[in-house]
């Protein structure tokens, strides 16, 4: 067994505290990680809290993570000591099923294992990157390229597959007009990525607050939601609408902007539930879809096209220090954060 430093919590209304945690021996498959970064993404904070239902305590989160392979088990041939390497948001999955086999492991029809808060095929709960050391199988481990620091690609292990993977699906591209909700760590991203594939982008923000970002980051427009004429003149603008916002909204109105066979795309995920009036969408043939990450080899398409087009996320790294930790979970819940904290492991 391997003893790894950590961060954890020990009940939803509990602050963050000095851990250890053990990681299992080497199986033959398998690689060791010293994670150098780990970012911070809205689903810890959910998780952390127990708001998507009962969690094993003490918990370490953390599925965005960026590190360096330490040790390689007997039979390990993708990977090296010394190799850059990620781990997103599952570390395993049945490898049987029709998803599975096709290279959709996040859909695994047997459930994926996350990489925190759930139960690996040893029995053992799993815990995630906000530590110094994590055994993935190499099946689930993805190479970071080179010109593409461990810092910044910590967040593109969920925040930026969660937006490549929906704007790949609905083919995001030249000609097509997407519209962002919300310009947050998910938001940012795929207003980047979108851009980059040659889609006309729009960001749907609550205020102006943060334009000369959004436009700076690539986006051809930007609108206020909160101004009463927005949802008028935008009314049947675009082809693919991606909701990155975990709250509560009125999604009819946002249907109200999508043309005839139009998508929206939710990734955000609120703790409630959301209400749909199903005449918003049969009318005008529209679609409301969700989509969660993507995987293992789509992961590894996204970070090849973010370093092939220069793609990083904003961050703002903070040490490992738990009031820290504390600290950029109030932050994130201000929405005071442009655009995504990454936690210096090297601090623990």
């Amino acid at each position: 067994m391997i003893t790894a430093k950590a961060r954890a919590v020990d009940g939803p209304d509990k602050l963050f505290r000095v851990a250890e945690i053990k990681r299992r021996d080497l199986d033959v498959h398998d690689v060791l990680i010293e994670i150098k970064y780990a970012g911070i993404c809205h689903s810890d904070i959910h998780t952390a809290h127990g708001e998507w239902g009962a969690v094993h305590y003490p918990l370490v989160p953390g599925h965005e993570i960026a590190g360096i392979v330490a040790e390689v088990g007997a039979e390990v041939t993708k990977y090296k000591v010394g190799d850059r390497v990620g781990v997103g948001c599952m570390v395993d999955s049945c490898g049987e099923c029709e998803n599975c086999r096709n290279g959709e492991e996040q859909y695994c029809l047997n459930g994926n294992t996350p990489t925190y808060a759930g139960v690996d095929k040893y029995g053992e709960p799993t815990q995630g990157g906000y530590s110094t050391h994590i055994v993935v199988p190499e099946n689930f481990v993805v190479r970071i390229p080179d010109n593409i620091g461990l810092d910044v690609a910590a967040p593109l292990l969920c925040a930026g597959i969660t937006t490549y993977s929906p704007l790949n699906h609905w083919q995001a591209g030249p000609g097509k007009k997407v519209a962002v909700i919300g310009l947050g760590g998910l938001g940012h991203m795929a207003v980047k990525i979108a851009h980059a594939k040659g889609a006309e982008v729009t960001v749907l923000s609550q205020t102006l607050r943060k334009k000369d970002d959004g436009l700076k980051f690539g986006a051809d427009h930007y609108h206020a939601t909160s101004e009463p004429d927005t949802f008028k003149k935008l009314a049947g603008s675009f082809d693919l609408i991606i909701n990155t916002v975990s709250a509560k909204l009125d999604m009819d109105a946002y249907f109200s902007l999508l043309t005839l066979d139009g998508t929206l795309v939710n990734v955000g995920a609120p703790a409630e539930p959301l209400s749909v009036n199903v005449f918003s969408l049969i009318g005008q043939r529209r679609s409301f879809a969700g989509s969660a990450i993507g995987g293992i080899r789509e992961t590894q398409e996204m970070l090849d096209f973010c370093a092939e087009h220069d793609i990083a996320p904003q961050i703002e790294v903070i040490s490992a220090d738990p009031e820290q930790i504390d600290k950029a979970y109030k932050r994130v819940l201000a929405s005071d954060v442009r655009y995504r904290f990454v936690i210096d492991i090297s601090t623990m």
